[in-house]
């Protein structure tokens, strides 16, 4: 092995492809309601690293607050995010909601415990000004 390779730990390879994917992820509760204690914070954590794992995702980093929850995600490439937040949030709203029902209806009704919206952003890696100065910088041919 050469010298020079200090091996990332983060960074992937496949059969065709070699990925350093993460992404933070931010769901809120229905209504911003503040629905979570520790134990239930514990517990979305423990899920949403078994879907993440489904999925050949890592969960890096998990926190939350009373109505809102923050995640670190390594992902490969072939999942598309849309489908891993769409899992995420599905198997944690029906398993959360079945292990804390009397708790949760005080605070939500119909079923819901995510607003069907979030954030996702990405991250790692250099900022995107270095990049592109980094594209620019290339030794077109002649």
């Amino acid at each position: 092995m050469s010298p020079r390779w200090n091996p990332n730990p983060d960074v992937r390879t496949g059969r065709l492809v070699v990925h350093n994917l993460h992404a933070h992820l931010v769901f809120v509760t229905k209504y911003r309601r503040g629905v979570f204690t520790n134990e239930m914070l514990r517990r979305c954590e423990e899920i949403m690293g078994e879907v993440c794992r489904d999925f050949e995702a890592e969960l890096k980093q998990f926190n939350g607050e009373h109505d809102h929850v923050h995640l670190l995600v390594h992902y490969p490439p072939k999942v598309q995010l849309s489908k891993l937040v769409n899992s995420l949030k599905g198997v944690s709203a029906r398993l959360l909601r079945k292990e804390y029902d009397a708790h949760v209806r005080h605070y939500l009704w119909g079923g819901r415990l995510w607003s069907g919206s979030y954030f996702a952003g990405s991250c790692g890696g250099p900022p995107s000004t270095v990049v592109r100065q980094y594209i620019e910088n290339q030794q077109r041919p002649v």
